[in-house]
């Protein structure tokens, strides 16, 4: 696995017409901590969508949840389509040359809507939150110590602009995760959601594919066209906003084609795929029945290849922790039956494995460590870094003296890539530590734990969906750098374990009430 480069809510009964609950075997029965079943329909903005990959499943119409008699005539943004526009449109976005910064650019009607919704009837933010908003504190306060010189760094390789992106991201996924909890399931379905999310994992397996037959596919995109020169010929920039199907890297000992597309890194992409083939088993196979199911299984089955030929381990590795989070789950509710089902299919499709050729590859990645003495050397120079300022950590990312071999190593004509490695661009925790120090750090993960431990009892498909995904951050924060589509599929995951557990509460109380 090669690092990345461093970035610059009174329940209704009433079922709409179109709408379908969850299945039986995917649905725990109402109680603490277990959301009760989807009623209501999609809105007209999700509609289309929803009937093409999840048939919406809404929720309670509840003003409280941030809605508003009006707000069916206010169209996609009140409905929360945006959120369906950005996920499942994110190839356009990302052919177009917008990339990661789609997430800014749909952050700004969205933060006009919550801002709408606020002086219409408030806005009610997830329990724990106030540990997400002080990190986002904590990250502003570390900008002042961005022109500072961490020991052991090059001096002025902490850069400003980059930890002003970072900081913007965080605050633009944060608009994401309140747009999506507030919007209540009535107008955008669990649904919908996830056939968004399968959509993109779609466009992602075929993106593998692409890589892999035209490694050198690229293109200067709209975007970089209207950049000035000295801007669009930075290769940082390149990076971000010149669509390209492949990194192309000696991991092996030759040339290979690593895919990426749609993304913009190997990295990402392989992060993006283990986040989102459950969403495609949710929306597709277990939430449907004749040919979607098919499809799913066909689409699962394809990306098989593209997942050998990126060469990620950690993205191995997280596959295999998400088939044992299925098990455990299943165990934990009651059904070992379908856990030992599973637990056969497994072996079965593992045999398989290592009887094919794709095997040889696996073993030809194992004898090639590649970026493991890297790796080591810059975890090991941002647990110094965040030791030395463990309070607020250093703003931003720096980049070490030297190599893991000496301090005197450094680029070169020959060795560009040699030494001076940037510290926090091999995995999500890394760069909380280096910008953010151990309490930051130690914030950054708290709102997502939080959430996690909450919900750890919605046993539906969507709640079960939704914490593995925010469970998987905590294994690729290791090797992958969150920012920015994975840590916003997070994001969706919390808001919808937020709305699924409120609407548990609010259906409690009402219940209580009566009786």
């Amino acid at each position: 696995m090669a690092a990345d480069p461093p970035p610059p809510h009174g329940p209704s009964p009433h079922r709409g017409p179109g709408a379908s609950a969850e299945p039986p075997s995917g649905r725990a029965a109402p109680g603490p901590g277990r959301p009760a079943p989807d009623p209501g329909a999609p809105s007209t903005g999700t509609a289309a969508f929803a009937a093409a990959g999840g048939r919406g499943s809404g929720g309670p119409s509840d003003t409280r949840a941030g809605a508003s008699p009006g707000d069916g005539r206010r169209g996609v943004v009140a409905s929360g389509g945006l959120v369906v526009w950005l996920v499942a449109g994110y190839p356009v976005w990302w052919a177009l040359g917008f990339g990661q910064f789609a997430f800014w650019i749909f952050a700004v009607p969205m933060a006009l809507e919550l801002v709408r919704r606020h002086r219409a009837h408030g806005l009610p933010l997830p329990p724990g939150f106030a540990l997400w908003a002080l990190f986002l504190v904590w990250a502003v306060a570390g900008l002042a110590l961005v022109g500072l010189t961490a020991p052991g760094t090059l001096p002025g390789s902490g850069g400003l602009l980059g930890a002003l992106v970072r900081v913007g991201t965080y605050l633009a996924l944060t608009v994401l995760l309140l747009y999506v909890g507030t919007t209540p399931r009535v107008r955008l379905g669990d649904r919908a959601v996830a056939a968004a999310l399968a959509w993109l994992c779609v466009a992602t397996v075929a993106g593998g594919y692409l890589g892999l037959l035209a490694p050198d596919f690229s293109y200067v995109s709209p975007v970089e066209r209207l950049l000035p020169a000295r801007l669009a010929d930075d290769e940082y920039v390149q990076t971000l906003l010149r669509p390209a199907s492949a990194q192309v890297m000696n991991v092996l000992g030759y040339d290979s084609p690593r895919p990426k597309a749609p993304w913009e890194y190997t990295n990402t992409w392989g992060n993006m795929l283990s986040l989102l083939l459950p969403w495609l088993a949710v929306a597709w196979f277990l939430g449907r029945r004749g040919p979607a199911r098919w499809a799913a299984a066909a689409v699962a089955a394809a990306s098989v290849v593209p997942i050998v030929y990126s060469l990620n381990r950690a993205l191995w590795a997280g596959l295999v922790l998400t088939g044992a989070f299925v098990l455990v789950h299943l165990v934990r509710r009651g059904r070992p039956g379908a856990a030992l089902l599973c637990a056969c299919a497994a072996s079965v499709a593992l045999m398989a494995a290592l009887a094919s050729p794709l095997m040889d590859v696996v073993r030809e990645r194992a004898a090639h460590p590649h970026s493991d003495e890297g790796r080591a050397a810059t975890s090991a120079a941002a647990v110094a870094a965040a030791s030395e300022s463990p309070v607020v950590g250093w703003g931003t990312t720096r980049d070490m003296i030297g190599s893991s071999a000496s301090i005197a190593v450094g680029p070169s004509p020959d060795c560009p890539a040699c030494g001076n490695h940037t510290i926090g661009n091999n995995g999500q925790f890394w760069l909380a530590l280096v910008a953010h120090g151990w309490v930051g750090t130690a914030l950054f993960l708290a709102f997502p734990a939080w959430t996690a431990w909450r919900h750890r009892n919605d046993f539906s498909q969507i709640g079960t969906c939704s914490l593995l995904t925010i469970l998987l951050l905590f294994w690729y924060m290791f090797f992958y750098v969150a920012l920015t589509a994975p840590l916003a599929v997070s994001m969706i995951a919390a808001a919808l374990l937020w709305r699924r557990g409120a609407e548990t509460e609010r259906t409690a109380a009402a219940v209580g009430g009566v009786a």
